[in-house]
């Protein structure tokens, strides 16, 4: 059996760093247990050289594995003990773009870029396809998008990513961003639409979708991605996308501090349970089975249990196993977010 050592991505934002160890154990789990078919064990950390590492055993990791294991939110690098000594593991990642497409981004309110990873992470591996991270294109619903940090690690990974939020400002933001990095990164891709949605004379939404390619060869074999994001509020989502095309949806909800939720029925509001009992059932008929939904809040403003039962009410099955349920963390004084996971039943 051999031992590995994990050194974690330094964190920019202290708080999460000292939550990055547990995080990343529960993580790493995760993956054992999904992806990795058990193949993962003994979880531990160890210092070396003054520098801390999450250890693991590993029963026969191949290359697929280490390709799997590459896409770990918190990973930096991978190491195998050799008696006191460490040896360098060449594994890979998904990333299809420059990683400035997740950080050249600076805005109050955005979401860490390596939580949003641990959270789409940990989403897809509670789906049917768990094992296919490395293979297969999902298909990516962020409701509540804001300026875009989730759409850009889903296309970072290569998948299909949509978006939704009715914070006009945000949207529009996000596709100058989007549009502008396209062009200066010289990144073959065509504007399909981009305006706004008439439906029977009447302005009801704005949407912006774009093709696009990592490379001009991908681009020529029409191996494209697509970006879609939607201007409306995000209990109208099923008027923009149809029943059961989404592989993954994955959703940071507000917290209630800085910004507020908002819902048709209930107007603002800091609660963020109000919300999910107005989106969830929407949200829940946009799933293909087998599809899983994660979102993450703070606990402040609404205990896990109210939650669950919002996503059990529409029609969606809470994932509460071990590791699932050691994602909760400090983001600040006001905030301890966690994460929610649920799959649409075959």
């Amino acid at each position: 059996m051999n031992r590995y050592g994990l050194l974690i991505l330094p964190a920019t934002n202290r708080v999460y760093a000292r939550s990055a160890v547990d995080l990343t154990r529960a993580e790493l789990e995760i993956f054992g247990r999904s992806a990795l078919e058990g193949r993962i064990g003994e979880l531990g950390t160890a210092t070396v050289g003054g520098a801390s590492y999450v250890t693991f055993t590993g029963d026969g990791l191949t290359e697929r594995d280490l390709a799997v294991l590459g896409n770990l939110s918190a990973g930096y690098a991978l190491f195998e003990f050799v008696g006191e000594l460490l040896r360098p593991v060449e594994w890979s990642r998904l990333d299809r773009y420059d990683d400035d497409l997740l950080t050249i981004q600076k805005y109050p309110g955005k979401t860490n870029e390596q939580f949003t990873k641990l959270l789409l992470n940990v989403t897809l591996l509670a789906s049917n396809w768990a094992g296919e991270l490395t293979s297969r294109r999902f298909r990516v619903l962020d409701p509540l998008c804001g300026r875009g940090t989730t759409l850009n690690q889903a296309l970072m990974y290569g998948f299909d990513a949509s978006g939704m939020d009715r914070d006009q400002k945000d949207v529009e933001a996000y596709r100058a961003f989007i549009t502008t990095w396209l062009k200066q990164k010289r990144l073959k891709h065509r504007v399909l639409e981009s305006g706004p949605v008439r439906r029977e004379g009447k302005v009801v939404g704005r949407r912006v979708r774009i093709e696009l390619a990592p490379t001009r060869e991908e681009h020529k074999a029409g191996n494209l991605q697509l970006l879609d994001v939607v201007n409306a509020d995000t209990t109208r989502a099923g008027e923009f996308f149809r029943p059961e095309t989404f592989d993954l949806i994955v959703a940071d909800a507000p917290y209630g501090v800085q910004h507020g939720s908002r819902t048709a029925q209930h107007g603002l509001t800091r609660d963020p349970l109000a919300l999910l009992a107005d989106a969830a059932p929407v949200w829940a008929r946009l799933l293909r089975p087998g599809g899983a939904l994660g979102i993450s809040w703070n606990t402040h403003v609404a205990d896990r249990d109210a939650a669950a039962e919002a996503l059990t009410a529409a029609g969606l099955t809470v994932v509460n196993a071990e590791p699932y349920l050691a994602l909760r963390h400090r983001v600040d004084q006001s905030i301890m977010r966690d994460i929610l996971v649920a799959r649409r039943p075959t």
